[in-house]
């Protein structure tokens, strides 16, 4: 949405539909603060002139489309429960603004860690050296995130990113385009490991993503997510853990001698998961780590022993 041609309105005009739109927000229970991020995506605002509502004199404020589309927009957000995401199409994260779409999960605030925990990994390993350079994976990458999350936090590796989407694949790419990473990250489409069998155990890291949700439980989230995020990011089978199971059995014969198995899951999956990792009998130093709400979010394990 951001694409369109730039228009111009007042600020009374911008007043006037914030203040319609803060009302119509707390009449369908949306978050009123939501009004105000789209203004700063769009017409460029910042934090104090919306709060001192400076904005109102100003003859001109330029915008990224129409009051009207706006408008528009917005009843979707609050009839549809588009997400306010897409409707921006933008997203922060990390230090990072992503472009997203329906075509993508929007990149969630908890998933930030998981490229600090890949750096950190790095650090524990005593085997394997230089695991900062060579062939990192994104399994699942989306809107591209993590892999550009990867690309930012280790300079001297080579990002690889898979999904099986590619229309995800499209942001994806236009993400690391925007943000620089263009040169340092390679994607490929299909359908997790397969893309990538030249480089067989070869590989530094793998972080993932994967789809986690139970699919009876899919049904079952907010509207937000549930009518508009695609499913095939979501659904993880009957106990969620298909696709984790997957990585498990086959990630051992990409990965080389110490490198770092690192996914997220949902809540409650911490046990099984180290289960399933010990059971397979190819990982070590398995350990469960916790988001910043303290749900244990994140899985990682090493391929072989290390030090």
């Amino acid at each position: 949405m951001a694409d369109q041609q730039p228009q111009v309105v007042s600020g009374l005009q911008l007043w006037q539909w914030r203040n319609q739109a803060i009302q119509a927000a707390i009449a369908a229970a949306v978050p009123p603060l939501e009004v105000d991020w789209l203004l700063q995506e769009i017409a460029g605002l910042d934090r104090l002139s919306l709060r001192l509502e400076s904005f109102k004199d100003w003859v001109e404020v330029p915008i990224t489309i129409s009051l009207r589309d706006l408008e528009q927009l917005w009843q979707k957000r609050l009839r549809d429960r588009l997400p306010v995401q897409y409707i921006a199409g933008v997203t922060p994260w990390r230090n990072f603004k992503l472009a997203v779409s329906s075509a993508v999960l929007i990149p969630r605030p908890e998933t930030e860690c998981i490229i600090d925990l890949a750096v950190a990994a790095i650090a524990q390993n005593q085997v394997a050296q230089s695991l900062d350079q060579g062939h990192w994976v994104d399994l699942g990458t989306g809107s591209g995130a993590i892999a550009i999350g990867l690309a930012d936090g280790l300079p001297n590796a080579t990002i690889h990113a898979v999904d099986y989407s590619n229309a995800a694949l499209e942001i994806a790419q236009t993400n690391a385009k925007n943000l620089g990473f263009a040169d340092r990250i390679h994607f490929y489409q299909g359908s997790w490991w397969e893309p990538l069998t030249t480089l067989k155990g070869q590989i530094s890291g793998m972080v993932s993503n994967p789809p986690y949700i139970p699919t009876e439980t899919v049904a079952t989230l907010e509207p937000e997510v549930k009518q508009h995020e695609p499913h095939l990011a979501l659904d993880g089978g009957a106990d969620g853990l298909d696709d984790i199971r997957h990585l498990i059995e086959v990630s051992p014969s990409y990965l080389r001698p110490g490198g770092v198995w690192l996914i997220e899951m949902m809540a409650g999956q911490a046990g099984a998961v180290r289960e399933l990792l010990q059971n397979q009998g190819s990982y070590s130093d398995i350990q469960i780590h916790s988001d910043l709400e303290g749900v244990e979010r994140f899985a990682l394990a090493y391929v072989g022993n290390r030090g």
